[in-house]
């Protein structure tokens, strides 16, 4: 398994794995939202390929300037999606995807790493602790139509 920073000629498997993981999306919604996303100069998507050249997994994220909860500095680097095919997880390849982003953090002189899950997402609060990430706070959004 190779990690590599995502390129044009991967744009369309990972597109379909962000299908996968947000399928809410349709596969062009998902195409123009990669379009803003690699045109974003604080924004970093790693990809999973394993030996047959196949992406497997991938790690989008960006740099905070704004407030991010539970962090106390800026830029901070946030985890905004990270998604391993079924068949490649508890392999470590989620892993090796945060490795990546974090030197990337590093590199731009972030000193905190942050990302969110919901609330009811328990598989995702696993992953993040096994990550060692640290939960920083719950939060529930409300509104009210006017």
């Amino acid at each position: 398994m190779r990690i590599e920073q995502a390129a044009d000629e991967h744009l369309e498997a990972w597109v379909r794995l962000r299908t996968e993981l947000w399928p809410d999306s349709s596969f062009e919604r998902h195409r123009a939202e990669l379009a803003q996303f690699r045109a974003n100069e604080n924004a970093v998507a790693f990809l999973a390929i394993d030996r047959a050249g196949h992406v497997v997994g991938f790690a989008e994220a960006t740099l905070r300037h704004d407030y991010v909860n539970g962090c106390e500095t800026s830029p901070v680097l946030f985890l905004e999606g990270i998604y391993v095919r079924p068949e490649h997880r508890r392999e470590g390849v989620a892993q090796a995807l945060c490795q990546a982003v974090a030197a990337w953090g590093r590199s731009a002189d972030c000193t905190e790493f942050a990302s969110d899950a919901l609330i009811d997402n328990l598989a995702s609060h696993a992953f993040h602790t096994a990550l060692g990430f640290v939960e920083t706070r719950r939060v529930i959004y409300f509104r009210k139509l006017l």
